[in-house]
């Protein structure tokens, strides 16, 4: 009799085990479902960002499509300073557009869009801002998204229409020593976009909104050039 007690405890213990199992292994496939779900949002995402946002390519109205199964896109304040020798020469109030999902971010500004946050994110379309590398002429682009609030949610997937206007506006600063700085929470990415540009960087919050800037210094004198490129941004 205690041994056929033993055989039935043995196969509930045994079921309990597998159960146990069943239950780890799908919560295990869930997260890696929803991982992989979030990933090809944010690859997707970017994709779309840079066809529908690309204000240095176009002129007069633009329109696009930002596709996403899980997530918000919203736009959110940035501003894009260039400093010179005796303090801040000009602002732009360029904002964000910025999609969330999970962990998974990416976030268009000032013409560059990056994925990730702080030094884990990485620069996946450049901004038009450009520099010689040794003094001589410095071309900042900056692209102002000048658009009305506006947050788009979805669990079950959307198609999300961004529609531009843009125009473009030159204006020469003449010959200094400058540094350009966009605020932005993806440090790591542009801090590393303009090394690469032979810049010195550093980080300072202008306004006290706890939003760091990369704050990028060109060595020499340079004569520089800010365009804005206003796109009259609607989301909908």
């Amino acid at each position: 009799m205690r041994r056929g007690q033993s055989n039935v405890v043995g196969v509930a213990l045994l079921l309990g085990t597998v159960m146990l199992s069943l239950a780890g292994l799908t919560a295990s496939v869930g997260f890696v479902v929803d991982s992989n779900t979030a990933t090809a949002d944010a690859t997707r995402v970017s994709t779309d960002m840079n066809r529908a946002l690309s204000p240095v390519e176009s002129t007069g109205v633009h329109r696009g499509r930002i596709l996403f199964s899980d997530g918000q896109l919203e736009t959110a304040e940035r501003e894009l300073r260039i400093l010179d020798d005796s303090g801040i020469v000009r602002t732009v109030q360029v904002d964000a557009l910025r999609f969330t999902s999970g962990s998974r971010r990416v976030t268009y500004v000032a013409g560059g869009i990056v994925r990730g946050t702080n030094d884990s994110a990485r620069m996946y379309s450049q901004p038009p801002i450009t520099a010689s590398r040794d003094g001589g002429v410095l071309v900042v682009g900056a692209a102002k998204l000048n658009a009305s609030e506006r947050a788009v949610s979805s669990k079950t997937g959307t198609s999300t229409l961004v529609r531009t206007n843009v125009t473009h506006a030159r204006t020469t600063l003449g010959n200094g020593t400058y540094r350009v700085a966009v605020e932005t929470e993806a440090t790591g990415a542009w801090r590393r976009y303009f090394e690469r540009q032979n810049a010195t960087t550093t980080t300072r919050d202008f306004d006290g909104d706890g939003i760091p800037s990369v704050v990028a210094e060109y060595s020499g004198q340079r004569f520089a050039y800010l365009v804005v490129h206003d796109m009259r941004t609607e989301v909908r």
